[in-house]
């Protein structure tokens, strides 16, 4: 039986939501703090590159051509993916400059092939990534490397293969797009206009939570049981977008020890998410012990059979960590892609059309629709896979504007990259998704065009490509996991939606922007005109 909602104590509940000039003021006060500290590494980043290695050793080596310095990173913070694109039109692969490593950025496929699969045992998340994202993330799968990572894998990976969860979750997206678009008719009945990333943020949590933890949050519903559910939400994405400060502030450290500005922001939101999921498991645990040994159909059952099996291993804190880090891929991934791919057919209503027609074509929907439950209901496994214009528009969308905008590996010891570029131990090595996806060598001279088609052969049947070549889940042995599940849930909300309404922008000449965080959103959210079809 599902939790019915979470609350926090009544002390900590407090305005969460920041205005987009205070997040600004945050920017602009860290950003001062980077530059600072940046300006004080370039001397003697200068006088440690004049005095390093002998001319002997230099000759031996080459290194990605230096485009710039961690100074560049912070000053261009604001429109970071866009400034890497450039960078990487000039140069397939280059690096920053810092005092401490090299941070190297790729756009080549072949080199992303070596790190995530040839070499993938010299590259992992390491120093960096583990220091900037534990205090959020913890031991989580996102985070961690080695026994830690290939347990969690391997866990999850028995959990998404089952028959039994895929039934389970597509029952569930079929409820909450039910839910949703129940919410959108509301709309359209009123001429309202209406935020469709903060809709579907709430829908996506509702989700996750029910298929991964046995929660009912009822975010979309505006009841006060929805109230826990909220605050987590609002905690949990403000947390995201502090946490992403660290990346561009060598003082973090230092500003999480005196808890003041951002880091003591974030040690708030980190509290409120916290106190919700230590709840949440408190009450799973009361629940199963309970129950016995009778079969839940969620992924933390699972982990918490294997904590009686070993509670030492499995700890409150490790179940903490697994819960957090299935949120970040659950609920923002989705959400985000959803999002934009609602902004794209939006400014592209041919594409909305074509969608609309297939979905009409292969659920053999009557005319007139019937209703909204009933449809859900016929979405089945098999109308799905033959939704190929519909996957090909979703997949088009995760090109241009990929949940993981960029994502790096630590190197663990000496290497050299394809091409003779020395990469040295402790240096960190990324690929660009966000950028890969406008490079017209990769993908033509309409590379940063909106085409489905470019998915699909002449049988209108979808074609994918290398995942070194569209890296939006990855690859390699860390291949995301949920790859499938994502789509299942993409493709169920947008059949529903789209089967029912007509969608415009709220404001035609609207250019939507992304916001830095650990996924990429629409900043501002996205507002949409509804017509129900």
């Amino acid at each position: 039986m599902p939790i019915s909602f979470l609350f926090f104590p009544s002390d900590h509940k407090q305005q969460l939501a920041s205005s987009p000039g205070a997040r600004m003021d945050l920017f602009t006060a860290t950003a001062t703090l980077g530059l600072l500290f940046s300006a004080v590494c370039a001397f003697a980043l200068l006088f440690r590159s004049r005095s390093s290695s002998s001319d002997n050793e230099k000759k031996k080596k080459q290194y990605a051509p230096a485009v710039g310095t961690l100074l560049h990173q912070i000053v261009n913070f604001p429109r970071i993916y866009d400034y890497h694109t450039e960078l990487s039109r000039r140069h397939k692969t280059f690096r920053l400059l810092s005092p401490f490593c090299q941070y190297i950025y790729t756009t080549d496929p072949i080199v992303v092939e070596y790190f995530l699969k040839t070499n993938f045992q010299n590259y992992g998340k390491g120093w960096m990534h583990c220091e900037i994202l534990k205090d959020m993330f913890g031991d989580g799968i996102f985070v961690v490397d080695g026994d830690k990572w290939r347990h969690q894998r391997k866990l999850a990976s028995h959990g998404f293969s089952t028959k039994a969860l895929r039934d389970f979750s597509s029952a569930i997206f079929r409820k909450n797009a039910t839910k949703l678009a129940h919410v959108v008719s509301s709309y359209a009945e009123s001429n309202e206009k209406f935020d469709v990333q903060h809709l579907l943020m709430k829908s996506t949590m509702d989700s996750i939570f029910r298929i991964g933890f046995g929660v009912e949050l009822n975010c979309l519903d505006d009841s006060g049981q929805s109230q826990g559910g909220t605050e987590f939400a609002k905690s949990f994405d403000a947390a995201n977008e502090l946490l992403i400060l660290r990346y561009i502030n060598p003082l973090w450290k230092a500003m999480r020890y005196l808890n003041i500005g951002s880091e003591a922001k974030l040690r708030d939101k980190i509290k409120l998410v916290n106190e919700f999921v230590y709840r949440l498991i408190s009450i799973r645990i009361e629940q199963t012990s309970e129950t016995g040994n009778e079969q839940n159909e969620d992924i933390l059952s699972r982990f918490l059979d294997e904590r009686k099996k070993d509670p030492q291993s499995n700890s409150l804190e490790y179940l903490r960590d697994i819960i957090i880090n299935f949120v970040l891929a659950g609920k923002d991934s989705t959400a985000g892609t959803l999002a934009w791919f609602f902004y794209l057919i939006c400014k592209n209503p041919r594409v909305q059309e074509k969608i609309r027609k297939e979905v009409t074509e292969v659920t053999e929907a009557a005319e007139p629709a019937a209703a909204v439950d009933e449809f859900a209901e016929t979405i089945s496994e098999d109308s799905l896979n033959k939704m190929q214009y519909l996957h090909a528009a979703l997949t088009e969308t995760l090109r241009l504007f990929p949940p993981g905008p960029i994502d790096s590996k630590v190197c663990f010891s000496d290497d050299t990259l394809p091409g003779g570029y020395t990469v040295r131990k402790d240096d960190v090595v990324f690929y660009q998704s966000y950028p890969m996806g406008r490079m017209e060598y990769l993908w033509g001279a309409d590379a940063e065009a909106f085409r489905p088609e470019r998915w699909l052969n002449d049988d209108g049947i979808f074609q994918p490509e290398s995942p070194y070549k569209f890296t939006a889940f990855q690859a390699g042995p860390r291949l995301c996991l949920g790859k499938e599940f994502a789509y299942r849930q993409m493709k169920i909300f947008a059949t529903v939606l789209l089967r029912f309404f007509e969608f415009k922008l709220g404001d035609e000449g609207e250019v939507a922007r992304w916001k830095a965080s650990t996924t990429l959103l629409i900043d501002g959210g996205l507002f949409l005109e509804v017509v129900r079809r």
